[in-house]
């Protein structure tokens, strides 16, 4: 049986680098800008993300993000929307520590996080499952009763929320899935067939050349 439309194309771009990443300091909603070596990165992913002929571009509110959006924006000239709800994990009392400053302080609960639990990060912050919902919902909204391609900018721990829960791993084995290097992508797409709809994972930690991962987290 021949398919009912088009595959449904979502690239989920990480972000350029930051001072945070660099340094291991956990972000989360902290509203860090790129840093030189940022700004280098998106534009040179830019150009190639561009080769996708993308047909929007939604991105988190967070500097980091648009900025990184900004970038693809100027290539295609597509007008970047922004969803709050594409953020990073609330880090609740571990945003803007070191990872050995939040292993001091909340050793169990950091080490439970880290193994993949859903616990909330930062005793005040987010679950796995809570970034999961939100982001998704925003996924399944953009991509009803659309086929192309949507570039989503967004970061690092939310891309391995959505991957694990639209692929329909259990949360323990969201870990399995490695992290994204700044500005890399993972790319997933939608199949409608006549006995139902798949999403299958067609690209992950996708650049032009091997990026080392630094985490928004603070986990390493």
């Amino acid at each position: 049986m021949s398919e009912l439309n088009s595959p449904i194309r979502v690239v989920l771009w990480r972000h350029g680098q930051t001072d945070w990443n660099v340094e291991n300091r956990f972000q989360g909603h902290s509203d860090i800008a790129l840093n030189k070596v940022g700004e280098y990165q998106v534009k040179a992913a830019a150009k190639v993300l561009a080769a996708l002929n993308p047909d929007r571009i939604i991105s988190s509110d967070l500097i980091r993000a648009q900025s990184t959006a900004v970038a693809l924006s100027e290539i295609t000239k597509i007008k970047v929307e922004i969803n709050a709800d594409l953020r990073e994990t609330d880090g609740g009392l571990w945003e803007g520590k070191l990872a050995s400053q939040n292993r001091a302080s909340h050793g169990e609960l950091f080490a439970n996080w880290y193994e993949g639990g859903d616990e909330a990060a930062g005793v005040t912050g987010e679950r796995r499952s809570d970034v999961a919902k939100r982001a998704v919902a925003v996924i399944e909204k953009e991509t009803t009763n659309f086929s192309g391609t949507i570039v989503f900018v967004t970061h690092g721990g939310t891309v391995r929320s959505v991957l694990g829960s639209i692929l329909k791993l259990p949360i323990s084995q969201w870990g399995v899935i490695g992290g994204l290097s700044n500005a890399c992508w993972s790319i997933l797409e939608l199949t409608k067939h006549h006995t139902g709809s798949k999403w299958y994972l067609a690209e992950h930690n996708a650049g032009s050349l091997p990026e080392p991962v630094f985490g928004d987290d603070a986990v390493n």
